[in-house]
C-alpha cells in the first residue's frame, strides 16, 4: 500500500476518533441506519478494572466525536453502543452476544483486561467479526488461535519490559541488581509484564528473592509487603494495575522498604497515581506504549483535540482506544465497507493481516496471531514528571539509575 493512501487512511480514522453519539444505552436504535456506523463495545466501568475501563471509554467516546466531527466514517455517523461488563468475563461474552445477535451492530471493538478479552474475542470469532483491542497483551491471548483479532498497542505484555532489560543487562557488574522481589495481581496481562522481565533477570543471573501472587479484589497488602521488604531486594517489580499498585506502595512506603529499582506495571502512567502515594514517585518505572509528546503526525491532533475537550491530555488507556479506532478505521476505508456481512468483516480482517496502519503509538502491524510488532518504551518519573526514559532515541529525560528514597 502506498505511503500517501497509508497517511489518507490514517487522517480519516483519527478523525473519528472523539465522536460520542449515544455513547452508553442499553436500548435504543437495533443496529445501525442507512446513515449510521453503529460500534458494539463491553467496558468493565465497575468492578476491578472500572478505573482503566473508564479510561478506555474516554478513548472511545474521543475517538468517535472527532470523526463524527470531521464527516464521519464513509460518509456516515459513529454510533457507539456502550454496555458494562462489571469486570466479569461471563458478562462480557454476553454482552458481545447480545450486541452482535440482537443489536445488530456493524462493528465491535475490545474491552480492557486479558481476562475479558478472550471470551469476548471468543464470541466475535463465532460471528466472524473483526476484533480489534486496546488492552489484552498476555501471551494466553495470542495462543487461542484467534485469526480475527488484533492488539492496538506497540507490544506485547511478556516485552514491555525488554528496553529495562537491556538497560539493566548493559549496565556493570558490580552495579546491577543481585536480588529482586515479585509482586503480582492473578491477572494475565500482569503477570505477563512482571515475569517477562524476571525471565530476562534471572538468566543475567539476578537470583529471585520474592514471588508473590494475589487476587483481583485485594485490598490489604501488609502481609504481601512485609514479604518483600523483608528480602531487601534490589529492585522491586510489580505486575499491576491500578489501585493494587497503591496500595501496594503505601503498605511498602510505611515498612521503610527502600528497593535501588522500582517499577509497576499500568498504574504510573495513570495521572491520579502521584497524589494517591503521596507525590512520592521519584524515580518509579513502567512500561508505556504511549506518550501525549510523541511526534506521530496524528497524534499531535489528537493530544490538540482531547486535551481541548477534557482540559488533561491523554493518558494510555485513552490513547490504546484512540488507536483502536483508527485500526478499525483504516481497514474500512481501504475495504470501503463497514457492515455485520461475513463477506465486509473477512475483507476487514485480511486487509489489516496484510498492512499496516500508522496510530497515535506509531506504525503498527501484526502476525498471523495478532501480536503488534513494536516495542514499548520505558518512563520514569524524573524530578516529579512522568517521563521517557529508554529506549535512548526517544529518551526525554536521562533514567535514574538509582531510585531516592520515597
Amino acid at each position: 500500500m502506498k505511503v500517501t493512501t497509508r497517511l489518507r487512511i490514517s487522517t480519516l480514522a483519527l478523525a473519528g476518533s472523539l465522536a460520542m453519539t449515544g455513547c452508553i444505552s442499553s436500548g435504543g436504535n437495533e443496529g445501525g441506519s442507512d446513515d449510521t456506523i453503529t460500534i458494539g463495545i463491553s467496558l468493565p466501568l465497575t468492578g476491578d478494572f472500572s478505573e482503566p475501563g473508564k479510561g478506555v471509554e474516554r478513548g472511545y467516546e474521543a475517538w468517535a466525536q472527532y470523526v463524527n466531527d470531521n464527516g464521519g466514517l464513509l460518509g456516515k455517523q459513529v454510533e457507539l453502543k456502550i454496555l458494562d461488563d462489571q469486570s466479569n468475563a461471563d458478562r462480557v461474552a454476553s454482552d458481545y452476544e447480545k450486541l452482535i445477535n440482537q443489536d445488530g451492530v456493524d462493528l465491535v471493538f475490545g474491552p480492557f483486561s486479558t481476562r475479558l478479552v478472550v471470551p469476548a474475542a471468543q464470541v466475535a470469532q463465532d460471528y466472524g467479526f473483526l476484533f480489534v483491542e486496546p488492552a489484552g497483551a498476555a501471551p494466553e491471548v495470542f495462543e487461542q488461535g484467534f485469526d480475527n483479532l488484533f492488539y492496538a498497542a506497540p507490544a506485547v505484555a511478556d516485552d514491555h519490559y525488554d528496553h529495562l532489560a537491556d538497560y539493566i543487562e548493559a549496565m556493570p557488574a558490580d552495579q546491577r541488581p543481585k536480588t529482586a522481589a515479585y509482586a503480582t495481581m492473578d491477572d494475565p496481562f500482569a503477570q505477563g509484564t512482571a515475569y517477562g522481565l524476571k525471565d530476562r533477570l534471572e538468566e543475567m543471573g539476578v537470583r529471585t528473592v520474592a514471588d508473590e501472587v494475589y487476587p483481583p479484589n485485594t485490598t490489604d497488602f501488609s502481609s504481601i509487603a512485609a514479604k518483600v521488604a523483608d528480602t531487601n531486594a534490589d529492585i522491586m517489580v510489580g505486575g499491576t494495575q491500578y489501585q493494587d499498585a497503591v496500595n501496594l506502595i503505601i503498605a511498602l512506603q510505611q515498612l521503610n522498604y527502600q528497593p535501588k529499582m522500582a517499577a509497576f506495571s499500568t498504574a504510573p502512567t495513570n495521572p491520579e497515581f502521584p497524589e494517591a502515594i503521596g507525590a512520592k514517585t521519584e524515580g518509579i518505572l513502567s512500561p508505556t506504549g504511549y506518550t501525549p509528546d510523541a511526534d506521530w503526525p496524528s497524534n499531535v491532533e489528537f493530544v490538540e483535540f482531547y486535551t481541548e475537550l477534557h482540559g488533561n491530555p491523554p493518558g494510555e488507556d485513552e490513547a490504546n482506544a484512540w488507536t483502536t479506532g483508527q485500526v478499525v478505521a483504516a481497514a474500512v476505508e481501504a475495504a470501503e465497507c463497514a457492515d455485520p456481512s461475513e463477506e465486509c468483516q473477512q475483507e476487514l480482517i485480511d486487509w489489516l493481516h496484510g498492512n499496516q496502519v500508522d496510530t497515535v503509538v506509531g506504525p503498527l502491524s501484526w502476525d498471523e496471531a495478532g501480536r503488534p510488532q513494536s516495542a514499548h518504551m520505558i518512563q520514569q518519573y524524573v524530578d516529579g514528571k512522568i517521563r521517557i526514559v529508554l529506549p535512548e532515541e526517544q529518551a526525554e529525560a536521562e533514567i535514574i539509575p538509582v531510585k531516592p528514597a520515597w
